[in-house]
């Protein structure tokens, strides 16, 4: 016999009080994993959006290092007010083109 019949038979020979108890735990135990679903897929979120934002750096980058070690953007003034207006959110679905798959990010509408 195999396990889900069995599960089945026993829900049915279960009195009112026990297929309560049994609905509660078992909605109890969806709302404890749909939690931790939801950290998993905001944490991979924020290692793809980081991984393909250094991608981009590596493939624009345009100044040299200073000094101090940091790298110098020339149009990082001329994109302030671009960047400072655009609302950018994590993309958590597959890019439709090359160009936002290569960002990883998109505008919010």
């Amino acid at each position: 016999m195999s396990e889900s019949r069995r599960r089945v038979e026993y829900l049915l020979r279960c009195s009112k009080p026990s297929l309560e108890s049994f609905e509660l735990s078992r909605l109890n135990q969806i709302a404890n994993l749909r939690k931790e679903f939801r950290s998993l897929v905001e944490a991979w979120i924020e290692a793809e959006v980081e991984a393909r934002l250094a991608r981009w750096v590596l493939e624009h980058r345009c100044g040299e290092e200073s000094e101090q070690g940091l790298i110098v953007f020339p149009e990082t003034r001329s994109l302030a007010p671009v960047l400072r207006h655009a609302k950018l959110t994590p993309r958590p679905c597959f890019p439709t083109n090359r160009r936002a798959a290569n960002a990883g990010l998109r505008c919010a509408t």
